[in-house]
């Protein structure tokens, strides 16, 4: 059976947090890398993928082999964006990088990713990134087929085009939830040989669980999942974070419960919640969800 594996190059929500309250757990916006057999998936691009960058491009200079990736984003918030100007690969002519994502706000995905990469901020342009071979909007009612490395990916319309469910072609499936401000995020389903990822990021519980990301959900391998607040900061006082967009650790346990998935890792942690205050979330978690644990930078997990 070949490596399906989920590495976290970051797990922070809303801004990098740097230093020696963070080595444990990390200070670095969202990023997820998934390794399907030979596929590499990025699942967005926070200030985590600037890391991701430098390992894939040490790994060119060893072995010569051209840079393949499937990069989706989730959302256009910053702390899911800012580090997308500097992935190494982009810069690279003999990268193939294809970049799928939601049309944000009512605006154009290559508009968004274009002004985050004006010339009043940045030396390099969107458009003169050699390294980016496609970029294009999905849709829930799509998939995105991965079969042969490297290889442009092929987009299916299911109701239209029908499916394909090849155990080694790795298949991408898209929920959008619509609880996140402005415009929703969009939540990716990773099937490969059998098994299965699905991540929820910036996405808010619902009283008795969102029931379509449940069935969505249903029965995977690994789900990872918002929890950027308890329940005390979520409802306050002295301030209520309700309507923002984002979970507590025990509405991502509800998800996980009812969806019944093997393994749940919390994620998009709160810039203000230090190691020692990550530490006691996750054995609090984990008394409710054993095989829950709290996304780590640098962790990688065998699906």
């Amino acid at each position: 059976m070949s490596k399906f594996s989920v590495t976290f190059w970051g797990v922070r929500g809303g801004y990098p947090v740097p230093g020696q309250r963070t080595l444990e757990f990390g200070g670095n916006t969202t990023c997820v890398q998934i390794q399907a057999g030979p596929h590499l998936i990025i699942i967005d691009s926070g200030t985590g993928i600037v890391g991701l960058g430098t390992q894939l491009t040490a790994r060119w200079l060893r072995d010569h082999r051209p840079i393949a990736a499937i990069m989706l984003f989730t959302h256009g918030h910053h702390d899911h964006t800012q580090g997308f100007p500097f992935f190494a690969p982009l810069r690279r002519g003999d990268s193939r990088i294809d970049i799928f994502g939601p049309r944000m706000f009512g605006q154009d995905l290559r508009d968004v990713l274009r002004r985050a990469m004006v010339p009043s901020l940045l030396p390099v342009a969107l458009d003169t990134l050699p390294g980016l071979r496609s970029l294009r909007h999905i849709l829930e009612s799509e998939v995105i087929l991965l079969a042969e490395p490297g290889a442009q990916p092929e987009v299916r319309d299911i109701y239209r085009q029908g499916d394909l469910t090849e155990p080694d072609v790795a298949r991408i499936e898209v929920y959008h939830s619509s609880n996140h401000p402005k415009g929703g995020s969009l939540c990716y389903g990773v099937a490969y040989q059998g098994r299965r990822v699905v991540m929820a990021t910036d996405t808010e519980g619902y009283e008795g669980g969102d029931r379509r990301l449940i069935s969505f959900a249903c029965g995977a391998d690994l789900l990872i999942h918002d929890a950027e607040y308890t329940d005390a900061e979520y409802a306050g006082p002295p301030l209520t974070r309700q309507g923002w967009g984002h979970s507590t650790w025990r509405m991502a346990v509800d998800v996980g419960r009812a969806a019944e998935v093997k393994r749940l890792v919390l994620t998009h942690h709160n810039a203000k919640h230090d190691d020692r205050f990550m530490r006691a979330l996750e054995e609090e978690a984990q008394q409710v969800f054993p095989t829950a644990s709290v996304a780590r930078e640098g962790m990688t997990v065998q699906v």
